[in-house]
């Protein structure tokens, strides 16, 4: 999105919440950190004089998104979601699906099992209670600190990710059983299509539900809204 409002010399500034300590190089101006709730982003959007927002957040992130919606509504800004479609179970497909991560965890009681932790670093730490699991974890940074889990192993890598090689990840860790969010999109699909050609399951967290909004799935979308 940002490479498309640079080449069509839309001035836009991209907004990190700060996550990532090594976001890539963007074609437009970037700022980092958060608003300060609802108050702060309306503040920032009437001393910057925005006319337009994008809402290009993660699925996961309802409380940008939620804000965005409230802080828009308030000034008056017309706003568009830039979203990836959900992932679907299609054939061959062994998924479970559970509403959140509280269920995520609650889904994990039982046997021993090695499990591919595929959620981020932001909620590892609610998986403490299921300390019986072997888990891997693939993260985009490297973790400050050691995950609450006594048996773990961390992959530090950036997608996109090829299904060859999350399969072979996947066999040399001997996963029993994949944890995804229903983030969507290509990027990290590859997990998806290992555990179907592997026969693995999949315990698959629901997307949180949003207030409603105008959401588009491409750029091209996006720039006919701003054109309109």
């Amino acid at each position: 999105m940002a490479k498309a409002l640079a080449e069509a010399q839309i001035p836009a500034t991209l907004s990190y919440m700060g996550r990532v300590e090594r976001p890539k190089p963007q074609p437009i101006p970037v700022r980092i950190g958060g608003f300060g709730g609802v108050p702060g982003l309306v503040q920032y959007l009437k001393d910057h004089a925005i006319t337009h927002v994008i809402d290009a957040t993660h699925p996961f992130a309802a409380q940008m998104s939620t804000n965005a919606v409230t802080a828009c509504a308030d000034t008056g800004t017309p706003l568009v979601a830039l979203t990836r479609p959900a992932w679907t179970p299609g054939p061959g497909d062994n998924w479970r699906s559970v509403a959140d991560i509280p269920a995520a965890v609650a889904a994990l009681d039982g046997p021993a099992k090695n499990v591919m932790l595929a959620i981020g670093r932001m909620h590892v730490h609610e998986f403490a209670p299921q300390p019986q699991h072997t888990y891997l974890l693939r993260l985009v940074d490297e973790p400050k600190e050691p995950a609450p889990l006594p048996n773990h192993t961390v992959v530090v890598d950036r997608g996109p990710f090829s299904s060859d090689a999350d399969e072979a990840l996947m066999r040399d860790h001997k996963i029993d059983l994949v944890v995804s969010k229903n983030a969507g999109g290509t990027g990290s699909v590859s997990k998806l299509d290992a555990a179907r050609k592997l026969g693995l399951p999949v315990l698959m967290i629901d997307r949180p539900s949003l207030p409603p909004r105008h959401e588009v799935h491409d750029i091209a979308d996006v720039l006919t809204w701003l054109s309109a």
